[in-house]
């Protein structure tokens, strides 16, 4: 079974003075591609993201976080994934903007970040309900090959010792 956790950063979200139509989305839409969704809120703080980040992964498959991508100094989220991932995965967030730029050239201005800790892709979406949806569709096609990727077994972990 495929374990997701949908991830809303946002002040606002977090308050309760805004609804979290974007974590909502996104969470329904992983639950229609075949993942168990867990869905948290976490305000704008970059070193609680980053440490609900490296905690998240070790018991889920998937990590989306939704919203603080953008380019005002609360917007953290870029710099709390980078800061939790072990490694990026480039091509899924240029895929995620280039099929962005087809709506709007705003989406140029994400700092949408996706990448990996341990086994656990982690993927920044926009907080928009439109711009989360739509990156997320862009990946879709890949997403599940690179969580299976993940969770292996690796073709490169053949003939080595599992204790070592």
């Amino acid at each position: 079974m495929k374990r997701a956790m949908v991830i809303t950063a946002s002040d606002g979200v977090s308050a309760g003075v805004r609804e979290d139509a974007s974590g909502v989305g996104v969470g329904k839409r992983l639950e229609a591609l075949g993942y168990t969704v867990e869905r948290s809120v976490l305000p704008d703080e970059q070193q609680m993201l980053t440490d609900v980040l490296r905690s998240t992964a070790e018991t889920h498959d998937l990590i989306v976080t939704t919203g603080g991508t953008g380019l005002t100094p609360r917007d953290v989220t870029p710099q709390a994934t980078k800061a939790a991932i072990d490694y990026e995965v480039p091509g899924m967030a240029e895929a995620m903007r280039a099929a962005g730029r087809l709506s709007t050239p705003y989406a140029d201005l994400s700092r949408s970040v996706v990448g990996v800790i341990g086994r656990t892709l982690v993927v920044n979406l926009p907080g928009s309900p439109r711009g989360a949806m739509e990156s997320l569709v862009a990946i879709e096609g890949v997403l599940d090959h690179a969580v299976e990727t993940l969770a292996g077994p690796h073709d490169h972990d053949e003939g080595q010792d599992p204790t070592a």
